[in-house]
């Protein structure tokens, strides 16, 4: 039960990660995913958010002027476990009676070399805030835009896993939230 809480925490921070821009672009969430992995007791385990929305705005020719907008909902974090989905929402992980959503909200957005690029921007956990830096790898294909990055976060700076749960021998503190986003250009 602990290795599915702490999953649910990882993505629950994953979701946060969720971030990337597409110019005025449509995300196909059932192309897209975002997920949360962390380590209990030094084993990886994966969660996946099921619910998400992206507002995004990119196009490679002009990064600067884009942005993204993204809203996870961590009560649809799922471990593969109902008890351990159950435990995920509750107060010392994702606390979704209060907190139903994380959220990352781009500030710039800066080329990194050839598809790479840098987005900036406030990633808000739990109502805990932190000004992240996320690597995006972008890539197109006719009218279809792939942003495909990873983002490493401390769990304990957002509050996840709080209680018993916020000793880091047990559920590392790392969490790394990768994501796919799939969209198609209005």
């Amino acid at each position: 039960m602990q290795t599915r809480l702490y999953r649910w925490l990882l993505a629950a921070s994953a979701a946060t990660a969720l971030f990337a821009s597409a110019a005025q672009a449509q995300v196909d969430t059932t192309k897209s995913t975002v997920t949360a992995t962390s380590k209990q007791m030094n084993v990886p385990v994966e969660g996946k958010f099921n619910k998400f929305t992206a507002q995004l705005d990119f196009d490679p020719a002009k990064p600067t002027a884009g942005s993204a907008n993204i809203s996870i909902d961590t009560g649809s974090y799922d471990l593969g476990d109902e008890s351990y989905n159950k435990q995920a929402t509750d107060k010392d992980w994702f606390d979704t009676a209060h907190f139903p959503s994380a959220t990352f909200v781009s500030t710039g957005i800066a080329p990194a070399g050839g598809t790479k690029f840098n987005v900036s921007g406030k990633l808000t956990i739990k109502g805990k805030s932190q000004t992240v830096i996320v690597p995006v790898t972008v890539t197109s294909q006719g009218a279809t835009q792939t942003f495909d990055g990873s983002l490493p976060i401390k769990r304990t700076q957002f509050d996840v896993g709080s209680g018993e749960w916020k000793d880091t021998s047990v559920v590392a503190d790392e969490v790394v939230i990768k994501f796919h986003l799939v969209a198609t250009k209005k």
